[in-house]
Protein backbone atom coordinates (compact mmCIF):
# COMPACT_ATOMS: atom_id res chain seq x y z
CA UNK A 1 0.00 0.00 0.00
CA UNK A 2 1.40 3.22 -1.15
CA UNK A 3 0.01 5.21 1.95
CA UNK A 4 2.17 2.88 4.11
CA UNK A 5 5.76 3.29 2.35
CA UNK A 6 4.83 7.52 2.23
CA UNK A 7 4.38 7.21 6.38
CA UNK A 8 7.96 5.32 6.47
CA UNK A 9 9.35 7.59 3.80
CA UNK A 10 8.29 10.37 6.57
CA UNK A 11 8.87 8.50 9.74
CA UNK A 12 12.93 8.60 8.28
CA UNK A 13 12.54 12.15 7.80
CA UNK A 14 11.32 12.42 11.33
CA UNK A 15 14.49 10.00 12.68
CA UNK A 16 17.06 12.34 10.64
CA UNK A 17 15.47 15.63 12.06
CA UNK A 18 15.42 13.93 15.47
CA UNK A 19 19.53 13.89 14.71
CA UNK A 20 19.53 16.91 13.51
CA UNK A 21 18.26 18.48 16.81
CA UNK A 22 20.27 16.36 18.86
CA UNK A 23 23.41 17.56 17.55
CA UNK A 24 22.58 21.61 17.35
CA UNK A 25 21.18 20.72 20.60
CA UNK A 26 25.15 19.33 21.90
CA UNK A 27 26.77 22.72 19.73
CA UNK A 28 24.29 25.29 21.84
CA UNK A 29 25.46 23.46 24.88
CA UNK A 30 28.68 23.68 23.96
CA UNK A 31 29.14 27.25 22.60
CA UNK A 32 30.84 29.16 25.70
CA UNK A 33 32.76 25.83 26.95
CA UNK A 34 36.82 26.92 27.00
CA UNK A 35 39.89 24.91 27.26
CA UNK A 36 41.54 25.01 30.87
CA UNK A 37 45.13 24.30 28.33
CA UNK A 38 46.05 26.96 25.83
CA UNK A 39 47.28 24.06 23.46
CA UNK A 40 43.89 22.31 23.49
CA UNK A 41 41.62 23.38 21.31
CA UNK A 42 37.88 24.18 22.12
CA UNK A 43 34.72 22.56 20.93
CA UNK A 44 34.49 22.62 17.19
CA UNK A 45 30.70 23.14 15.78
CA UNK A 46 29.55 19.99 14.10
CA UNK A 47 27.22 19.79 11.05
CA UNK A 48 24.67 16.78 9.78
CA UNK A 49 24.42 16.25 6.23
CA UNK A 50 22.16 13.67 5.09
CA UNK A 51 21.65 11.30 1.50
CA UNK A 52 19.00 9.02 -0.27
CA UNK A 53 18.85 5.81 0.63
CA UNK A 54 16.84 3.65 -1.41
CA UNK A 55 15.33 0.74 1.13
CA UNK A 56 15.50 -2.22 -1.31
CA UNK A 57 13.25 -4.47 0.90
CA UNK A 58 10.17 -1.49 0.59
CA UNK A 59 11.19 -0.11 -2.83
CA UNK A 60 11.29 3.46 -1.05
CA UNK A 61 13.76 6.47 -0.92
CA UNK A 62 14.60 7.04 2.94
CA UNK A 63 16.46 9.85 4.62
CA UNK A 64 19.66 8.82 6.27
CA UNK A 65 22.36 10.95 7.84
CA UNK A 66 25.69 10.64 5.84
CA UNK A 67 27.93 12.27 8.36
CA UNK A 68 28.47 14.49 10.74
CA UNK A 69 31.44 16.67 9.91
CA UNK A 70 33.41 19.53 12.20
CA UNK A 71 32.48 22.98 10.72
CA UNK A 72 36.20 24.65 9.59
CA UNK A 73 35.20 28.18 10.60
CA UNK A 74 38.01 30.15 12.98
CA UNK A 75 37.58 29.94 16.30
CA UNK A 76 36.59 33.10 18.34
CA UNK A 77 38.99 34.79 20.81
CA UNK A 78 38.45 36.93 23.44
CA UNK A 79 41.08 38.76 25.82
CA UNK A 80 41.72 37.75 28.92
CA UNK A 81 44.78 37.32 29.92
CA UNK A 82 44.53 35.59 33.41
CA UNK A 83 42.67 32.92 32.05
CA UNK A 84 44.49 29.40 32.22
CA UNK A 85 44.03 28.61 28.41
CA UNK A 86 45.23 32.19 27.11
CA UNK A 87 47.74 31.95 25.25
CA UNK A 88 50.92 34.51 25.23
CA UNK A 89 48.87 37.35 23.77
CA UNK A 90 46.67 36.70 27.02
CA UNK A 91 43.83 35.75 24.52
CA UNK A 92 41.20 32.68 24.88
CA UNK A 93 39.94 30.99 21.74
CA UNK A 94 36.14 30.31 21.99
CA UNK A 95 34.38 27.69 20.10
CA UNK A 96 33.44 28.83 16.68
CA UNK A 97 29.63 28.04 17.57
CA UNK A 98 27.62 31.07 16.47
CA UNK A 99 24.07 30.91 18.97
CA UNK A 100 21.55 32.40 16.07
CA UNK A 101 22.84 29.96 13.27
CA UNK A 102 22.24 27.34 15.65
CA UNK A 103 18.85 29.06 16.75
CA UNK A 104 18.16 29.23 12.81
CA UNK A 105 18.62 25.37 12.38
CA UNK A 106 17.15 24.40 14.86
CA UNK A 107 13.85 26.31 13.87
CA UNK A 108 14.08 24.71 10.19
CA UNK A 109 14.61 21.10 11.91
CA UNK A 110 12.04 21.46 13.88
CA UNK A 111 9.71 22.51 10.53
CA UNK A 112 11.05 19.39 8.54
CA UNK A 113 10.09 17.06 11.71
CA UNK A 114 6.74 18.98 12.13
CA UNK A 115 5.70 18.57 8.47
CA UNK A 116 7.15 14.86 8.67
CA UNK A 117 4.76 14.16 11.31
CA UNK A 118 1.65 16.17 9.47
CA UNK A 119 2.16 13.87 6.37
CA UNK A 120 2.30 10.88 8.85
CA UNK A 121 -0.96 11.98 10.32
CA UNK A 122 -2.40 12.95 6.39
CA UNK A 123 -1.66 9.31 5.47
CA UNK A 124 -2.80 7.73 8.78
CA UNK A 125 -6.52 9.90 7.98
CA UNK A 126 -6.50 8.28 4.44
CA UNK A 127 -6.25 4.69 5.64
CA UNK A 128 -8.77 5.35 8.53
CA UNK A 129 -10.90 6.48 6.07
CA UNK A 130 -10.31 4.12 3.69
CA UNK A 131 -11.14 1.11 5.97
CA UNK A 132 -14.40 2.94 6.73
CA UNK A 133 -15.58 3.66 3.70
CA UNK A 134 -15.01 -0.19 2.82
CA UNK A 135 -17.39 -1.06 5.95
CA UNK A 136 -20.02 0.78 4.77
Amino acid sequence: MDLVKSMMISASGIRAQSFRMRIISENIANSQSVSSDPRVEPYRRKVVSFKNEVDRALGVPMVKIDKVTRDKAEFGQRYEPGHPAADKNGYVKLPNVNGLIETMDMQQAQRSYEANLNAIEASKQMIIRTIEMLQE
